[in-house]
């Protein structure tokens, strides 16, 4: 199953990935995320990972498996039964305005059941991800 969300942002593609990869400060700009751990220090980075806890689900380990520096990057977290690939991608518009892609994937034998059971709260965490992101990148 695939979910998706985006979202257009009067805020420079820098700014925006600035934002997007400082994931330990995910939980002051959106509530689908109450605690956001990295286990390492440093640059988001391909096979960096992060512990995030959400409401409503177990928290999950992520491990960074593809990054473009300052335009995406794609991150999995494993279960039994279920594999979740998420995706971040940023694309630069005339102005200095970036128009954001969030995008889940899920595989595996117990993806369906949990794509359906959970349906409506994964497009709802796509959609407050996308939102707060934009808020506080238009901050300033």
């Amino acid at each position: 199953m695939r979910f998706e969300a985006g979202t257009e942002i009067a805020a420079d593609a820098q700014r925006v990935w600035a934002v997007l990869t400082d994931v330990q400060r995910w939980p002051d700009w959106t509530t689908s995320v109450s605690r956001a751990e990295r286990g390492e220090s440093g640059p988001l980075t391909v096979g960096a990972t992060v512990r995030l806890t959400q409401p409503k689900l177990r928290p999950a380990l992520w491990r960074v498996t593809e990054l473009t520096e300052g335009r995406d990057f794609t991150w999995v977290s494993e279960a039994p039964g279920v594999r979740t690939r998420a995706e971040h991608r940023l694309l630069p518009l005339p102005g200095g305005r970036t128009r954001v892609g969030l995008a889940m994937t899920q595989s595996g034998p117990l993806a369906g059941l949990v794509g359906w059971l959970y349906r409506d709260l994964f497009r709802r965490y796509l959609r407050l991800e996308a939102d707060g992101l934009r808020r506080r990148c238009e901050q300033g």
